[in-house]
């Protein structure tokens, strides 16, 4: 079992910037592909980012690259998402999860969740 723990949400304005930490409750982190996910109030959840194993590889969803920067750190069984020039539509709550396939939509563990809100 691995627990998954979302902090750094806050309350900024439009154009201000935040790093989400999500941490693990074991060594084990280095196996899985971590991801980033959110959702907005009356939404669907989505795709936000997600970085292999290594951290060779990484993605993020159309509407957050340029802004947003996924990074891990496995001596610290930590996932980073480096969020800048938020927008008022990257209002969301944020989770992480992980999986042991980076190719496949297969999440083992999910975090509980930090709350993102951009003021306009």
């Amino acid at each position: 079992q691995v627990q998954l723990v979302e902090s750094g949400g806050d309350s900024v304005q439009q154009g201000g910037s935040l790093r989400l930490s999500c941490a693990a409750s074991r060594r084990t982190f280095s196996l899985y592909t971590m991801t980033w996910f959110r959702q907005a109030p009356g939404k669907e959840r989505e795709f936000v980012a997600t970085i292999s194993r290594t951290g060779d590889i990484t993605d993020l969803t159309d509407s957050v690259k340029g802004r947003f920067t996924i990074s891990r750190d496995n001596a610290k069984n930590t996932v980073y998402l480096q969020m800048n020039s938020l927008k008022p539509e990257d209002t969301a709550v944020y989770y992480c999860a992980a999986k042991t396939n980076y190719y496949k939509n297969e999440y083992s563990y999910w975090g509980q969740g930090t709350q993102v809100t951009v003021s306009s």
